[in-house]
């Protein structure tokens, strides 16, 4: 049978940008890994029907494998994760097909609006990164919203989370949480390459988190993106909050966006306050994530920030709260319905459930919209929505 005459070079480009392993993608086309890797080496060619497969698998037009050098793509937004101390990984398949898939839905949510008569939303961009991180903090939780009362109402962050992503919804922000592509359960995404995004508009705001960080941190990333909404200014984050020796060579925006986050869920004025200087950082931590309902490495930070401990101690703390994260195991579960709503935001799944029940946008095109499989699942995701 006739050879394919592909780029072994573009071969091994694409296993890596999709985040395979050899052995993996061998399984998937149903290959020896010994074969995969002749293909990638030169030595060997597979024929035209094995390439296509190849491509497939590999989720890039087959004509890619032809090329002469892997192509550079760009993205459709500014990627500002963290510089300087700390390097990011290259951005994987995954990221990008959930990227796409996120843009495609709020396009559709912006169509939407529009028809709806949704005025533009004035804090949008109304702010600059030449303004005080702390009167952002504040417009932030004035047009939401949230008073002191809130935090102190809320039993956890767990609960803190959900009632500010009700107070962003509720102005006209859509906020995604999953740590999957889709509905996909097998194609999770990576905390290393990515926290969260937020993309910028007038209309459709929206903001991404990452739902395979460390549960607290996700309270953390949420304020941030809102930050980079109130500035007017999409992204991709990453900035880790344990780097604090390459500050100066960050991107501006991230640590800009830190900043209003840290003043909006920690105040100062308030945090030393309550700050008890004869105790250990670790029992401060303890008491006061009750009082704040952030995590003990939201406080810490906060504290090195304020001068209160030094960089030694922080730098400590930071490195055994990872291990604890990494160490405990995700309990997975829940409902298909809260999954689902918690994926797409109960924002946008009203707007498209709705728009299906009305007869205005076809089963299955609201099924796309909502990475559902079968259609016949939309009538009881309607009723978990109290829709229908």
């Amino acid at each position: 049978m006739r050879e394919a005459m592909i780029n072994p070079e573009i071969v091994h480009w694409a296993r890596q940008r999709a985040g395979l392993a050899p052995a993996d993608l061998a399984d998937k086309l149903k290959q020896k890994p010994e074969k995969l890797l002749e293909w990638e080496q030169g030595k060997s060619r597979p024929t035209f029907s094995q390439a296509q497969k190849l491509a497939g698998q590999l989720r890039v037009p087959f004509g890619y494998l032809f090329l002469k050098e892997p192509p550079t793509e760009a993205l459709p937004i500014p990627d500002l994760r963290t510089i300087g101390s700390h390097v990011s990984p290259e951005l994987g398949q995954d990221f990008r097909d959930l990227l796409n898939d996120v843009l495609f839905k709020q396009e559709w949510f912006r169509d939407y609006q529009l028809e709806h008569g949704q005025s533009s939303l004035e804090f949008i961009g109304s702010w600059s990164l030449d303004d005080d991180p702390s009167d952002v903090a504040a417009d932030i939780a004035n047009t939401l919203g949230v008073v002191a009362a809130l935090r102190k109402q809320a039993r956890n962050w767990e609960q803190y989370l959900s009632l500010l992503i009700e107070k962003a919804e509720a102005a006209g922000i859509v906020v995604m949480r999953s740590g999957i592509v889709g509905s996909n359960t097998t194609r999770r995404l990576s905390v290393d390459e990515f926290r969260g995004f937020a993309l910028s508009d007038d209309y459709a705001p929206l903001i991404f988190i990452n739902a395979a960080d460390a549960p607290a941190a996700r309270l953390f990333t949420l304020i941030h993106e809102l930050a980079h909404l109130w500035i007017g200014n999409s992204g991709i984050s990453n900035m880790p909050l344990g780097d604090v020796e390459g500050a100066h060579h960050q991107r501006k925006e991230e640590v800009f966006c830190n900043q209003v986050a840290a003043e909006f869920l920690v105040p100062k004025t308030e945090f030393l306050k309550d700050w008890q200087v004869q105790q250990s950082l670790l029992d401060n931590c303890h008491a006061l994530r009750k009082t704040y309902k952030v995590s003990p490495m939201v406080l810490a930070r906060r504290a090195y920030d304020c001068g209160l401990i030094p960089r030694e101690d922080y730098v400590v703390f930071y490195l055994s709260e990872v291990k604890k994260h990494k160490d405990k195991k995700g309990s997975g579960g829940g409902s298909f319905n809260l999954n689902l709503k918690v994926r797409n935001g109960v924002l946008f799944s009203s707007a498209v459930v709705g728009a299906a029940m009305e007869g205005t946008l076809l089963l299955r095109d609201a099924s796309r919209l909502l990475n559902i499989s079968k259609v016949s699942t939309l009538n009881d995701f309607a009723k978990s929505l109290n829709i229908g």
